[in-house]
């Protein structure tokens, strides 16, 4: 669970956009067995969606692509602007390399398929809500096969441990991973983020993910 103001745990608070009615209540029914999250909304349509995200502020919001009245993709940079701290997490058919481009560069929190399992979505709701980056396999396969761009600065095992990262894994992970102490994993990200100019992991891991899909970040553009 997330934790409140007062330290003490709280439920993951979210929003369901999905043009077809049988899937939507597929989701809230899935997610109302969860102990650890609440769904506050859900909506079919994506004129709908920015008002109910500006007056309830959710952890997350599950957005599928196609929407009528206002398209997923239209929603997602609506939502950026409306509820910055609001997690999208793009729930989809569609999983090729172009759809998986556009997410990255419009700043997605995370990618499901929904052929993929529903524990899958679960896991994914909880982990964009924590601040991760959350991609399917398949994307990351799609990736690897990009020529990276703007990460000729770091070192061999900084892209290493950069690449990890992107993948969700914790420091904790990384050291076990390469077989080095967590300190020595905390001092390659603290020259990763001074290198890269971003403040944390996941602007780090959005960096990597961005650079993959062949697109600097704009703050980063020349």
């Amino acid at each position: 669970m997330l934790k409140g103001k007062s330290g003490l745990p709280r439920r993951i608070r979210v929003v369901l956009a999905d043009d077809h009615p049988l899937v939507l209540e597929g989701l809230r029914a899935m997610l109302r067995a969860e102990e650890d999250m609440e769904v506050v909304a859900a909506v079919t349509d994506g004129a709908e969606l920015i008002p109910i995200v500006e007056r309830h502020r959710p952890d997350v919001v599950v957005l599928d692509l196609q929407m009528p009245g206002l398209s997923g993709w239209d929603c997602l940079e609506a939502i950026r602007r409306a509820s910055p701290g609001t997690r999208v997490l793009i729930l989809t058919a569609f999983g090729d390399g172009e759809f998986i481009q556009m997410a990255i560069e419009r700043e997605a929190d995370g990618f499901v398929l929904k052929t993929e399992p529903p524990q899958q979505t679960l896991t994914a709701i909880r982990q964009v809500a924590q601040g991760h980056l959350v991609f399917p396999q398949a994307a990351r396969r799609w990736l690897s096969r990009r020529i990276p761009e703007g990460l000729g600065a770091l070192t061999a095992r900084e892209r290493e441990i950069l690449a990890l990262v992107a993948e969700g894994l914790s420091n904790a992970q990384i050291a076990r991973r390469l077989g080095v102490r967590v300190a020595t994993v905390k001092f390659h990200l603290q020259n990763i983020f001074q290198k890269l100019g971003v403040r944390n992991r996941t602007e780090a891991a959005r960096f990597y993910l961005t650079a993959r899909s062949g697109r600097i970040p704009p703050e980063q553009s020349s």
